[in-house]
């Protein structure tokens, strides 16, 4: 290939990636914005300023404040749940001790749910179903619908292979999320609470107990 000819191919992709990347600093900075001052409080002008891009390139890219808002929250949970999914994909199979491998699962998945973009996502959700009613499901789409399926499938896993006594997978993994989610959202006050790290073992730990008790495999089975 030539020098013109990848001069031809590498400015568009540099252009494409600046965008790409500038966009990409445009949400951040719009979800940084929201929540501290609310969606009815952010403002273009100070999301640009974030951003440090101009407030017409806010626009160009993402049309106006709405759309902003929406979009900065499903990036914002997709990022979090990446880091759910990657704690879920270690459970296997194959693991030796069952309720330890899930305590660990669950303790990490509580410091991805007690992050502090975790809190402020949940925050605004509330805040502003109200006034976005397809929030939820946005959210939702992007978060709490993927590590539920991504659990079940592990759960299931581990059913296959005589680790766990279930048949509805789903289930039991919203129940064991659930288990976790109630009592450090308690615990926590919607994030306007640090919770110690021994607190969140011991509400893994205590989840883990509950789930297995329903779903476990006792001696001589399995």
């Amino acid at each position: 290939m030539s020098g013109a000819n990848v001069s031809k191919v590498s400015v568009p992709r540099r252009a494409a990636r600046g965008r790409i990347d500038k966009r990409q600093a445009i949400l951040d900075a719009a979800f940084l914005v929201f929540a501290r001052e609310g969606y009815g409080r952010a403002s273009i002008d100070a999301i640009a300023d974030a951003a440090s891009v101009a407030k017409p390139t806010v626009y160009n890219h993402f049309g106006g404040k709405e759309d902003l808002f929406q979009e900065a929250m499903a990036a914002t949970a997709e990022r979090s749940t990446a880091r759910s999914l990657a704690v879920i994909a270690g459970l296997t199979g194959e693991v030796e001790d069952v309720a330890a491998s899930l305590s660990d699962v669950g303790y990490r998945l509580l410091l991805c749910y007690s992050s502090e973009d975790g809190w402020a996502l949940r925050r605004l959700l509330y805040a502003e179903i109200v006034r976005f009613p397809d929030l939820f499901d946005i959210v939702r789409g992007h978060g709490p619908r993927q590590v539920s399926e991504a659990l079940a499938d592990r759960l299931a896993r581990l059913a296959l292979a005589g680790r766990l006594r279930l048949t509805e997978p789903v289930r039991a993994a919203e129940q064991f999320v659930a288990l976790l989610t109630g009592p450090a959202e308690g615990r926590a006050v919607l994030g306007t609470r640090v919770v110690p790290d021994d607190e969140l073992r011991a509400i893994a730990e205590a989840a883990v107990d509950t789930f297995t008790r329903a779903f476990g495999v006792q001696e001589g089975e399995g």
